[in-house]
């Protein structure tokens, strides 16, 4: 018995006749039971709480009022057109070059569109053209020029 540790006695001898469990081989591995039940908890309270931090904005609209329209004008749009013999017109209205300024400042003055087409023939010189595109800038208006293919496409439909 001088072998034995203090807190063993006779009972815990290999011969003592009492049954005793057999321990496996040594684990190293985790047991991720406890973890994967802790996240789950931890989902459902989240899950659970977010629609509690949603909130809504309160916004006043105005009410609905029924405005007249305003008439359309039979021309929407405004167009320049230069021939080859040097004739500006501008929606079929002949105006000179050296009114096209004013006359377009006056025309876009009323105006929420103001996008000028403009419409030039092969054989003119491009310092024409300028002269109409700074002319149409000058009134405030955007640009937009008009090639014979986009004319013939027009004309088909």
């Amino acid at each position: 018995m001088a072998n034995k540790h203090k807190h063993h006695d006779e009972l815990d001898d290999d011969d003592a006749g009492a049954p005793r469990r057999k321990l496996g081989a040594v684990s190293c591995d985790m047991n991720v039971t406890p973890l994967i039940d802790v996240l789950l908890v931890l989902l459902i309270i989240f899950m659970s709480t977010l629609p509690l931090t949603q909130r809504g904005v309160d916004i006043n609209l105005p009410l609905e009022t029924k405005t007249p329209q305003q008439p359309r004008s039979d021309q929407t749009q405004v167009i320049v057109e230069l021939t080859a013999d040097r004739t500006l017109a501008v929606n079929k209205v002949s105006v000179p070059m050296a009114n096209l300024s004013e006359y377009l400042r006056n025309l876009f003055e009323s105006r929420t569109d103001k996008t000028l087409f403009i419409i030039g023939a092969p054989t003119l010189r491009y310092q024409d053209i300028v002269d109409i595109i700074d002319a149409g800038v000058g009134a405030g208006a955007k640009i937009a020029l008009v090639t014979e293919t986009q004319r013939e496409a027009a004309a088909t439909r």
